[in-house]
């Protein structure tokens, strides 16, 4: 069982704050966030502090100023919440990191980030490689990388990897669930890469091809939600036993919720962003109805407890990472401004709300190297208990070395049939 870590990050005030003559209202201190209501309009003085609201976080990143001594850089984000991405998949875990916010609180650069200042995900794909490169000198380890990238615009799936139709001409992909590995998409382009320039380049393609635009918050919105997903495979021999784990990698950027008003957004546009924001409602229902589920024990009222995944494309892809067989980490990114208030309260409600997700992480190898394993383990074992009681008994076996005997005999027939398979 491992919980949703959560970080929060506040960006600098924008050029638009600053026109607006904005206030700061947000402050960190270690892994607390603090957000102080501003006074009503025509009220002068510190009217703020009297009505705080704190959050505690797994991690609380102060990004507003540059020349602070706690200023989280790039480069601070990666190794606190990137570098545990990988030790996850190397460890054979899924692993996912989504960025969540309104429009133009930073997720992308977050995410993504630019040439001068890369985000996560090109920086998790380049010390993947680093590692991969590392641990490939001694030809114990053999590994398979391959890489999707999608988006979901207006509730359609769309690869990004490939040439396709503008957005509206598209009818999108279809999402499936697997019975043992979850919701998949089909026919999404997977991409086999041996090297991180490789990696590099299918980014650029992919974001080429994402749908943007201008808005009245945001010179440059994500109009859609962008999941790259790295699928990651390790095989190695232990002794003689063939041994193989897979980890999915999720790096979601969302799109960010919007008000119609501040975003100035007509026609379509406007039913964008309308797509957009019901599936981040659906989404902070999944995440309410989880942390429901989650908190003060699960009573036989809260097994019970529907969790509406598949109403948003969006949640139903996202299914195994919340609440699921995955590490999940979310960065809830924020504005410092006044004129945000709103909306930065209630992402840092629904912030506080993820830490109380509960997922089931597990390492994804084949069952059946794992049952070899566990009947060696096991026949190890009884050969320990033969040959102390054969000692003790000075080689008069007694019923309960028969019936130990029986089973050693059994479980090495097991694991003979289940290597016979393996080999063919």
């Amino acid at each position: 069982m491992a919980s949703v870590r959560v970080a929060v990050r506040v960006r600098p005030l924008n050029k638009r704050e600053k026109q607006l003559s904005s206030k700061t209202i947000i402050y960190i201190k270690g892994n607390t966030t603090s957000i102080f209501k501003p006074p009503p309009n025509g009220i002068r003085g510190d009217g703020l502090k009297d009505k705080g609201k704190t959050f505690s976080y797994d991690f609380s990143y102060d990004s507003a100023n540059r020349g602070s001594p706690t200023f989280a850089s790039q480069e601070t984000i990666f190794q606190d919440l990137g570098s545990d991405v990988l030790k996850a998949a190397f460890e054979g875990f899924n692993a996912c990191v989504f960025a969540y916010g309104q429009t133009g609180s930073g997720k992308s650069y977050t995410m993504m980030g630019h040439t001068e200042e890369k985000g996560l995900i090109p920086r998790i794909c380049e010390d993947l490689f680093n590692e991969i490169l590392k641990r490939t000198k001694s030809g114990a380890v053999s590994f398979h990388t391959e890489v999707s990238y999608l988006e979901i615009y207006n509730e359609h799936v769309l690869d990004l990897l490939k040439k396709r139709a503008t957005p509206t001409e598209s009818g999108g992909l279809r999402v499936r669930e697997h019975p043992r590995d979850g919701p998949y998409v089909a026919n999404l382009s997977k991409h086999l890469v041996h090297h991180h320039s490789e990696v590099e380049e299918l980014i650029i393609l992919g974001n080429a091809n994402r749908t943007t635009a201008s808005t009245g918050m945001n010179d440059v919105s994500s109009r859609s939600h962008a999941i790259f997903t790295i699928c990651f495979t390790q095989a190695w021999l232990d002794g003689e036993l063939p041994c193989e784990t897979q980890s999915k990698i999720h790096l979601v950027d969302l799109a960010g919720s919007e008000r119609a008003d501040a975003t100035q957004a007509t026609g379509t546009w406007l039913k964008e962003g309308a797509n957009i924001n019901k599936s981040l409602v659906t989404l902070g229902s999944v995440i309410s109805a989880l942390a429901d589920l989650n908190v003060g024990g699960q009573t036989t009222k809260k097994k019970q407890l529907f969790i509406p995944y598949r109403d948003s494309v969006l949640t139903w892809l996202l299914k195994d990472s919340l609440g699921g067989n995955s590490k999940t980490t979310m960065i809830a990114t924020i504005s410092p401004a006044d004129v945000n208030y709103g909306e930065t309260l209630s992402t840092l409600r629904y912030a506080s709300r993820a830490k109380n997700i509960v997922n089931s992480p597990t390492v994804n190898e084949d069952d059946s190297i794992r049952v070899i394993r566990e009947l060696q383990g096991e026949i190890t074992r009884l050969r320990s208990l033969l040959e102390e009681a054969k000692q003790v008994s000075h080689g008069e076996p007694s019923s309960s070395m028969r019936m130990q005997e029986e089973q050693l005999h059994q479980n090495e027939a097991k694991v003979s049939c289940l290597l016979l398979d393996e080999e063919q």
